[in-house]
């Protein structure tokens, strides 16, 4: 049976949002440390997103094209300006404050990053000529290039600091170099290179990161301090077991065991109070909206439409992997949220963002 891929994207992307919101009103609920009144924010952001998203999907997706530059540029101006002026917070200055509502620009960049890579790309391998060309130019224009424009945010960003996020722009240049054009053996020798260069990067990073790390391994070693949130979270985990203690009634949860379970540890929330079948149904919606985008990509017929549909779904399962991995103690814990579920405006609406320009391209004569 032949079904259209945005039914199915919209459906899931629907069951995602209403799980998370179910999730983030216990998480909120009798909490002494973080307001009931996000649910309610989250509620709003959610109608104003899917009014966002309806409209993305009916717009012509080669705007962004025309414009990728430009938003690339603008999001890099926004980081520079961030570091300067933007609000301090949890020891990090990550956000702007315009009304009294936060906006977090590497959010945003993240999103322009992928436009920005995929007119590069779709460029290059548009404009290739049948003259040979030599190694050396293959790696500078199909490979170095686009690494320099992915290195530009991700340092500016990493600077905040924000390792988790920073992580996310090579994972993205990572994803579309894949399907760029470039040959296997230059990227997998260029990731080679990488995880050589891995153990040097252990002096860069500020002190409170290794600490995640460390902990990782073993968070015994610091279990009232960095290693806290992870056991509390593996515990809250755990003990919900197949069906969960039930709505509302999780304990490590509503005593205020557990940090951040309103943003980064969401994933407890729905862990404890609804069990493996509440966590496993979450994942099968995610999957599918992974799987459905995948074909997006697969079936779309313009080079760049298919190189954003790939940044946006490889972003997008990245960052579902790297959150439910810290949350079950398989990742260190870098900071990232869970896509439209964790609490977090820019972020959710980036996400949706994502969603509908996926919607967009499923319109292209894409089908299962």
């Amino acid at each position: 049976m032949r079904r259209d891929m945005g039914v199915v994207i919209l459906i899931f992307t629907f069951a995602v949002i209403a799980i998370g919101l179910v999730a983030l009103y216990s998480a909120s609920y009798h909490n002494v440390r973080v307001s009931h009144k996000i649910f309610y924010d989250q509620v709003i952001f959610s109608v104003v997103g899917l009014f966002l998203l309806l409209y993305l999907s009916n717009l012509d997706y080669r705007k962004f094209y025309d414009l990728a530059y430009f938003f690339y540029g603008g999001s890099v101006i926004l980081l520079i300006l961030v570091l300067v002026s933007g609000r301090h917070a949890l020891g990090a200055q990550r956000w702007f404050s315009i009304a009294g509502i936060s906006f977090q620009p590497s959010e945003v960049a993240k999103l322009t990053l992928i436009f920005g890579l995929g007119r590069y790309f779709s460029d290059r391998r548009s404009s290739l000529s049948a003259r040979p060309r030599s190694s050396l130019g293959v790696l500078w224009h199909d490979l170095f290039v686009p690494l320099l424009m992915t290195l530009v945010p991700m340092l500016l960003v990493f600077k905040q600091p924000d390792l988790g996020t920073s992580l996310l722009f090579f994972g993205i240049f990572i994803f579309m170099l894949f399907t760029s054009g470039l040959r296997y053996r230059y990227i997998l020798g260029f990731l080679l290179l990488c995880l050589m260069m891995m153990p040097f990067g252990w002096h860069i990073i500020k002190p409170y990161q290794k600490d995640r790390l460390l902990v990782f391994l073993n968070p015994n070693i610091d279990p009232l301090g960095a290693g806290y949130t992870i056991i509390q979270s593996k515990i809250a985990v755990g003990s919900g077991r197949l069906w969960g203690k039930g709505w509302l009634s999780g304990t490590q949860n509503q005593l205020n065991f557990l940090p951040e379970r309103h943003t980064d540890f969401i994933f407890s929330v729905i862990g404890e109070e609804w069990g493996l079948l509440g966590t496993l149904a979450l994942v099968t919606c995610y999957g599918v909206v992974i799987y459905a985008g995948l074909k997006v990509a697969e079936h779309v017929k313009d080079r760049f439409g298919m190189q954003i549909a790939v940044g946006m779904t490889g972003i997008f399962s990245l960052q579902v992997l790297i959150n439910i991995g810290m949350v079950l103690g398989m990742c260190p814990v870098v900071g990232i949220t869970l896509p439209l579920v964790s609490y977090g405006r820019t972020s959710f609406l980036v996400s949706l963002f994502m969603i509908g320009i996926l919607l967009n391209l499923s319109k292209r004569h894409t089908v299962f």
